[in-house]
C-alpha cells in the first residue's frame, strides 16, 4: 500500500506534473529534457482552449491524415513545420552568425542530390523556357577575402511555378538544377531564367488548415542556394526578388531583408550576344559571406 503523501495521483491541476515524474528514470537525458518540455507546454494549451471530445477527435484525425500523405515524394509533416514557422525557428537557432554573414533560410523539400557540375557561365535552363537571367556573384569570408573552388548548389522552380521533380513528364531531369565552383576571384556565373513566385502544395491536411485560417499558400519569387567551402560554415539559403508581391507573405517564412536583391532589366542586343542569352533579358548579382566552420 502506497503512502498518499508520496504519490500524487493524475488531476487537472497537476497533469503535467504527475505524467514528468514517470520520467525520473529516463536512460536518455535529452530526451527526457525535451519531453518534460514538450509536456509541459502541450498540457498547457490544452487547459486554455479546453477541447471539446470532438474538437480533440478532429486535432488526431488532422495528424493521422498528415501523416498519411508522407512518403518518398511527399512530406506533409514538413509543409506542417513549414507553415507553423517551426522550421525557420530551429534554422534561426542552428544558424546563429555574425553581421555581414549570409543568413540561412528553409531548405525546402525540392533539393536533390548528384546535380551534375557545370561550367561557368553554363545555362542549368535544359528546356529554355522563361526570361533569361544571368546570375553572377563572388564567395567571401567574412573578412571580405575572396574563397577560390567554393561550391555553389543551386536549384528553383520553372516559370511556371514547378520543380523538375514535381514534373518528371514534363521537364527534363535535373531542369534548373546545377553546381558551380568560384574561380580564382571567388567568382561565379552562370545562365537561368527570371523565378517566379508559386503556391506550395495545398492538396492536403496543411492546405486545408492555411484555407481554415484564411492564409496563403504562396511562396515569392526566389532562387535557392547551398553554398560551400572546406574551413567553412556551409550556408543554405535563398535570394528574393525585389518587388515581389508575395515578400511579405511567404507560406513558409523564409524571406529575410539581407536576402532581397534587386533584379535588374535590360533590352541591349550586344550584351545580350556577349552573354549568351536572348534580348530582352535580366541579371541579378549576388555575395555570399561565409564564416568559419565552428571546428575550425
Amino acid at each position: 500500500m502506497h503512502d498518499d503523501d508520496t504519490i500524487a495521483y493524475f488531476t487537472e491541476r497537476n497533469s503535467a506534473d504527475v505524467v514528468i515524474a514517470r520520467m525520473a528514470n529516463a536512460k536518455n537525458p535529452r530526451l527526457a529534457e525535451v519531453m518534460r518540455s514538450m509536456i509541459t507546454h502541450l498540457h498547457a494549451v490544452v487547459k486554455e482552449v479546453e477541447p471539446t471530445y470532438e474538437e480533440w477527435e478532429q486535432a488526431i484525425t488532422f495528424l493521422t491524415a498528415t501523416g498519411k500523405m508522407c512518403d518518398d515524394k511527399s512530406q506533409e509533416w514538413i509543409l506542417l513545420s513549414d507553415v507553423l514557422g517551426v522550421s525557420m525557428l530551429v534554422d534561426a537557432i542552428n544558424t546563429r552568425r555574425p553581421s555581414g554573414a549570409t543568413e540561412n533560410t528553409v531548405l525546402g523539400p525540392f533539393h536533390v542530390d548528384d546535380v551534375p557540375e557545370r561550367e561557368t557561365g553554363a545555362t542549368i535552363s535544359d528546356d529554355g523556357k522563361g526570361e533569361p537571367l544571368v546570375v553572377s556573384g563572388r564567395v567571401l569570408d567574412i573578412d571580405g577575402k575572396p574563397i577560390a573552388g567554393a561550391v555553389i548548389d543551386t536549384w528553383q522552380a520553372s516559370h511556371d511555378g514547378f520543380y523538375d521533380n514535381q514534373q518528371p513528364d514534363v521537364q527534363p531531369e535535373h531542369n534548373l538544377r546545377g553546381i558551380f565552383r568560384t574561380d580564382a576571384e571567388g567568382r561565379f556565373r552562370y545562365r537561368t531564367i527570371k523565378p517566379c513566385h508559386y503556391g506550395i502544395p495545398d492538396d492536403g491536411p496543411v492546405g486545408k488548415l492555411l484555407e481554415g485560417l484564411n492564409r496563403g499558400n504562396v511562396r515569392p519569387a526566389h532562387l535557392h542556394y547551398i553554398v560551400r567551402a572546406p574551413g567553412y560554415e556551409t550556408v543554405t539559403t535563398h535570394i528574393f526578388v525585389k518587388g515581389d508581391p508575395y515578400l511579405d507573405q511567404d507560406a513558409v517564412f523564409g524571406v529575410k531583408e539581407s536576402l532581397i536583391v534587386d533584379v535588374d532589366h535590360h533590352d541591349d542586343p550586344a550584351k545580350a550576344a556577349a552573354l549568351g542569352v536572348a534580348d530582352p533579358f535580366w541579371t541579378v548579382e549576388t555575395d555570399f559571406v561565409l564564416t568559419p566552420a565552428k571546428s575550425a
